[in-house]
């Protein structure tokens, strides 16, 4: 059975677009359909609390953040920041580490 993949996004944030293409491109790549991918936008407080979601974009697989935090962040509507594997900061996560999480 297919994984399910989540985007969580924040209209406040810029990067969702790309995130929205990064994520649908891996999932091709990796052999499952770009189509079932499920777009959720957040867009209260409330909404972060109860989905957990420590900024924009936050990409799931089977509910786990594809690279979850290193310090526990509050939940918020917030741009969210990865660290890429080559140390560099961005709005989106490496797309190594997404294609390893869609992969699994």
């Amino acid at each position: 059975m297919a994984p399910k993949v989540e985007l969580l996004w924040w209209r406040g944030c810029p990067s969702w677009p790309e995130a929205f293409r990064l994520v649908r491109d891996t999932m091709a790549e990796v052999g499952l359909d770009p189509d079932t991918l499920d777009v959720v936008e957040i867009d209260t407080d409330s909404d972060a609390e109860r989905e957990g979601f420590v900024g924009s974009p936050t990409i799931r697989v089977d509910g786990r953040d594809v690279l979850p935090p290193a310090d526990p962040e509050p939940p918020g509507l917030t741009c969210r920041v990865y660290r890429t594997r080559d140390g560099r900061i961005s709005p989106l996560p490496d797309a190594d580490d997404l294609r390893e999480a869609l992969a699994a």
